[in-house]
């Protein structure tokens, strides 16, 4: 099974790093608040700024650590390298269907 890192912002660029086997799944968990002492939930993380495909979820787990550790300027030029604009990727997804 694949996995998957993510990068997630709110109104005020603020980031959270996760990873997951279902980005869809997790994305939508965001969304509805799913946990809602947890810190996305507290800090409105409702966009999907960046995310990597991975081989699998203990590669994914590997790169969201050492992601976690950088500076926020690197996170940053990363997000912006491919997502200039920082806009919400959800919607490259292929599965939509808990939009319904």
């Amino acid at each position: 099974m694949g996995g998957y890192v993510y990068i997630l912002s709110n109104k005020s660029h603020r980031l959270y790093i996760g990873a997951t086997t279902d980005l869809v799944r997790r994305i939508t968990e965001h969304w509805q608040k799913k946990y809602q002492t947890a810190f996305t939930a507290r800090y409105h993380f409702d966009h999907l700024v960046y995310y990597e495909v991975m081989s699998d979820f203990a590669a994914a787990l590997v790169r969201e650590s050492a992601m976690k550790q950088w500076h926020r300027a690197r996170k940053v030029a990363l997000i912006q390298l491919k997502n200039p604009n920082w806009l919400d990727l959800t919607w490259q997804l292929n599965d939509l269907s808990f939009l319904r």
